[in-house]
């Protein structure tokens, strides 16, 4: 406990499901946690739910509404966060949504949506808050990509791409912030059983888990530990790294 004490981390999509569960690990860790979600129905009362969670384990956490695909949304959120907690040490890029079609079925506009929140929403959050890394020397990044961008998928060619384009990007971002002391980093899970996972075809998700050699998906609690390292100093010398915690679905 403690690996994370002082430290104001920025979670994104934490209103459930891994962003939720590295929310409330890192509070427990001792860092005061802005619980990002998007502006839709039903998400302002599950972020408070987080909230309140973090309260009651005497951690201290606010909720922040943004559509992180959204360029002013996202300066708005990283403001109103420095504003209440203080300047951004570690963000966590976790937003995503899913859904399933074949490539020649896929609508322009789902494809820009699916691109739009995971890739071109890590890209916002984490040149909102670059500057103030640097000008700090300090910064914890960490990015959420998924086995899928190894492997691909049928019927997930947004998703694999804008996975895929996560991993390419922190890469290069990593060969950028050169000797600076601030990291970026990936996690990249296999299958959890999640929201966006429980809303696929139960034939779907009953063939990825007979393609795990552990026999499951994993739990929330399987894949958040990779992020605590990550965020603490115990990972100072990951640079560009990808964890990925998915039970022998690919190995890298």
């Amino acid at each position: 406990m403690g690996k994370l004490d002082g430290r104001i981390a920025l979670v994104t999509g934490a209103s459930s499901g891994i962003g939720r569960g590295v929310a409330i690990a890192f509070a427990a860790e001792g860092a005061r946690v802005a619980v990002n979600h998007p502006p839709v129905a039903g998400q302002v009362e599950a972020a408070e739910a987080v909230c309140d969670e973090i309260r009651e384990l005497g951690g201290e956490a606010m909720a922040v509404s943004a559509d992180v695909s959204d360029e002013a949304q996202v300066a708005d959120m990283v403001a109103r966060t420095e504003a209440a907690l203080g300047p951004v040490d570690i963000l966590v890029n976790v937003a995503g949504i899913a859904a399933s079609a074949p490539v020649e079925a896929i609508d322009a506009a789902d494809w820009d949506r699916v691109l739009g929140v995971h890739l071109k929403g890590t890209f916002l959050c984490t040149r909102a808050v670059l500057p103030g890394m640097y000008e700090r020397d300090y910064g914890k990044i960490i990015n959420t990509a998924s086995q899928l961008a190894y492997k691909g998928a049928p019927g997930f060619a947004h998703y694999t791409a804008a996975k895929g384009g996560i991993l390419s990007f922190t890469r290069t971002l990593s060969l950028e912030i050169g000797s600076r002391n601030v990291n970026a980093n990936v996690v990249a899970p296999g299958a959890t059983r999640t929201p966006m996972v429980d809303g696929l075809p139960a034939d779907i998700v009953e063939a990825i888990r007979a393609s795990i050699p552990k026999g499951r998906l994993a739990e929330v609690e399987d894949i958040v530990p990779a992020y605590v390292f990550l965020a603490s100093d115990d990972a100072r010398h990951f640079v560009g790294q990808c964890l990925t915690p998915n039970g022998g679905d690919v190995f890298l």
